[in-house]
């Protein structure tokens, strides 16, 4: 898997033309990655670079004990998949490696069931070093079906989310988180805290795009990352669906940073000043 270089793209004169700092070459990659992934989860020891930079944001919380991550692959023209559905090679190899990165550093990764039915995915960290998270479908309906692939019986925490009085036909060794459901939608703030109390506070919410767009809308995300390729697919599926708004005054402005990755940029945003606390977690000192 090729390692992505990360080039944090600066302001350099005031007319916003981006300059790039290399932060990481390929070939350190592996040995500096294995030694932030083990300082990062020992609070008291400081984080090694280039890593720090982008990844140290979701160490802890400015809200509570949780840290919510959303990610999003996408064209230039904000699409996640074909009109068809096709979502495949959209982000190369290097956002590819980033979003395991992501894994690696959460105590789970959550999706829909509508990406669960269409990608089947793993869900699993195999492009970097580091431990699998546990993997939690959002399934209100109880729509999956056991011998999905994020049901894999491999020694990780397996959950599924559903709406109080659904039927399910999940293996027994699945844990079923059964919460209050309003017209068939589960609050992300009461999925949070149910995830929560059951020990998992680093979470990322992966997709689709309107699993990823309610968290955002509920003011339930710390920090969104967006990866944007250099391509146009027209037609398609779009990165973020929201409540439609009038004016563009009216528009999420976000505050953000970028980096480079081979030639896709990432947007990390910072979304902790409008994130609302979630459930029992407690505040953060």
């Amino acid at each position: 898997m090729v390692e992505p270089v990360y080039m944090p793209l600066v302001k350099s004169d005031a007319h916003g033309v981006l300059g790039r700092n290399a932060c990481v070459g390929a070939a350190a990659a592996t040995e500096s990655w294995a030694a932030f992934l083990d300082a990062f989860r020992h609070p008291s020891r400081a984080l090694p670079p280039p890593w720090d930079d982008i990844f140290g944001p979701l160490r802890r919380g400015a809200v509570d004990d949780l840290v919510v991550i959303g990610q999003i692959g996408q064209s230039l023209d904000g699409r996640i998949a074909t009109a068809s559905g096709h979502s495949r090679y959209i982000n190369g190899p290097a956002g590819l490696t980033h979003l395991h990165r992501l894994r690696s550093l959460v105590d789970a990764v959550l999706v829909g069931v509508g990406t669960a039915i269409a990608d089947d995915p793993q869900l699993t960290v195999r492009h970097v070093a580091g431990p699998h998270p546990a993997r939690v479908v959002l399934d209100p309906k109880g729509r999956l079906a056991a011998c999905a692939r994020i049901f894999t019986c491999d020694g990780v925490r397996r959950l599924a989310v559903i709406a109080e009085g659904a039927r399910c036909a999940f293996n027994a060794d699945v844990e079923v988180m059964s919460l209050p459901a309003v017209d068939g939608r589960i609050a992300p703030r009461a999925i949070l805290a149910a995830l929560a109390e059951r020990g998992l506070r680093r979470i990322l919410i992966e997709g689709g795009a309107k699993t990823v767009s309610c968290f955002l809308a509920g003011n339930c995300l710390d920090r969104l990352h967006v990866i944007v390729a250099p391509i146009v697919i027209g037609s398609g599926r779009p990165g973020f669906v929201l409540p439609p708004i009038e004016r563009a005054d009216q528009a999420m402005r976000l505050s953000t940073r970028t980096f480079q990755l081979d030639d896709e940029i990432l947007f990390d945003c910072d979304l902790s000043a409008q994130r609302k606390p979630a459930g029992a977690a407690k505040k953060s000192m």
